[in-house]
């Protein structure tokens, strides 16, 4: 029986990687390097959606701290006074009101008590 190459199974499955890796420089554009890259790629790509929503909250907390030391109290207090008194409002809501409409967020923190 005749020995069967790859042939073009082999160039689907390259062109296949390589679509994937479209936009990609240097030795990046070869085969072996690319397909380890477009891995790579979509490990972080998987990790780092995980790891945008961690930065934004601590973004909106740094932002809401800010706001509330302006009024000389603290960010811990807020969030205990404002779970206490039942105002469920969350913090990328919350750091909006700070930057965008002062005096409301100073309603909010005398809602919440503190």
């Amino acid at each position: 029986m005749a020995r069967a190459k790859t042939g073009t199974k082999r160039r689907q499955r390259h062109n296949r990687w390589m679509k994937l890796a479209k936009g990609f420089r240097g030795g990046r554009k070869r085969f072996r390097q690319a397909k380890q890259q477009v891995i790579n790629g979509q490990v972080y790509a998987y990790r780092d959606r995980r790891n945008k929503k961690r930065n934004f909250r601590v973004l909106w907390i740094a932002r809401i701290s800010a706001a509330v030391r302006a009024l000389g109290k603290n960010y811990s207090t807020l969030i205990a006074g404002l779970k206490k008194n039942g105002i469920e409002i969350d913090r990328k809501v919350l750091s909006d009101i700070a930057i965008f409409d002062p005096k409301g967020f100073e309603a909010i923190v005398k809602l919440a008590g503190i």
